[in-house]
């Protein structure tokens, strides 16, 4: 071997030497073992889809969480409406039972306090979560009832996707809540009390639609028409029901989004470890590391000026 070889042979020794050294110093003051695809081919494969996974999990639970908050807002209105229904059933009983109990002061104060409990559900028929009302539907008005009408979208439903192929539905259409305006069929097509087809200038306003129960039952009250204060009352049963019925049916998504919520965090803190192991330094090891790489360095650098000395051409040079 020649001198000049010998030489060029050193030096390539001490430049792999230092470029491990700044390897893993660089590893050190980043906190990533992987800096470049050529680091580790599959380990960037990798761990580029496992931040494909996390992106997805985390959209998935914000999803969630406004799931949550939409069917929340549902859920606690139909609960307080509920509730409303019942004391309404509560005053029309005592207004249709015989005694000092429904005398016309007392059943016109009755009826008083139906009027005040129908503004008050009008209130929750507009119940907004992030200024949108949510039994509306999809409407980008600010509300989804006036003068007791539905005045939001008639079809369409608001979703978000909550996991892999699984979307739930985050939004109530008034009519499923209080009734619809008009009597319509299953396919939502106008019909008379007997079911049978007409045109829209010849609807029928629904009976059980909450708002005009509430607005017969004090009519009939005032009035001191009993029978029609009975009728008023069957037909608040059927509006009770569909309340129930809705509300039983939030609950059931609630629960789920609930429950998809915390499964998307769960995989999303399990991906988050296995993109950590991938790209993630083990800070003692890597110091270590370092060290070690910084002695056999040290060590080079003192090997090679004891074997390549100075020539007399250096010298002229």
């Amino acid at each position: 071997m020649t001198e000049s070889s010998a030489r060029i042979r050193a030096m390539a020794g001490l430049q792999r030497g230092l470029s491990a050294s700044q390897k893993a110093q660089d590893q050190i003051s980043s906190g990533k073992q992987l800096s470049r695809p050529s680091d580790s081919p599959t380990g960037t494969v990798t761990a580029l889809q496992l931040r494909g996974e996390v992106r997805a999990n985390k959209k998935y639970s914000a999803n969630a969480d406004d799931a949550v908050g939409r069917l929340g807002a549902v859920q606690d209105t139909l609960q307080s409406s509920t509730t409303l229904v019942s004391k309404v059933r509560e005053l029309a009983l005592e207004a249709m039972s015989e005694g000092s109990q429904s005398t016309p002061e007392a059943n016109n104060a009755r009826a008083v306090e139906i009027d005040q409990i129908k503004g008050t559900l009008l209130q929750f028929a507009n119940t907004k979560y992030l200024d949108r009302p949510v039994f509306g539907g999809a409407t980008p008005d600010a509300d989804a009832y006036q003068a007791g009408k539905y005045v939001g979208e008639a079809s369409g439903v608001v979703e978000r996707a909550i996991g892999p192929n699984a979307k739930v539905r985050v939004d109530v259409r008034g009519p499923e809540v209080f009734g619809s305006d008009y009597l319509v069929d299953a396919n939502g097509g106008f019909v008379d009390a007997a079911g049978q087809p007409v045109t829209a200038a010849n609807k029928v306003p629904n009976p059980a639609q909450l708002f005009k129960v509430l607005d017969d039952l004090s009519a009939a009250m005032k009035s001191g028409d009993g029978a029609s204060v009975s009728s008023a009352v069957q037909n608040l049963d059927k509006a009770s029901d569909l309340l129930k019925s809705t509300l039983s049916d939030v609950g059931a998504r609630y629960n789920r989004v609930t429950q998809m919520k915390q499964s998307a965090e769960d995989r999303l803190m399990s991906v988050s470890s296995q993109l950590s192991d991938i790209e993630d330094v083990d800070l003692p090891k890597a110091i270590m590391e370092l060290q070690l790489q910084q002695t056999s360095y040290q060590a080079a650098l003192a090997a090679t000026a004891k074997v390549i000395q100075p020539s007399l051409i250096d010298f002229l040079r």
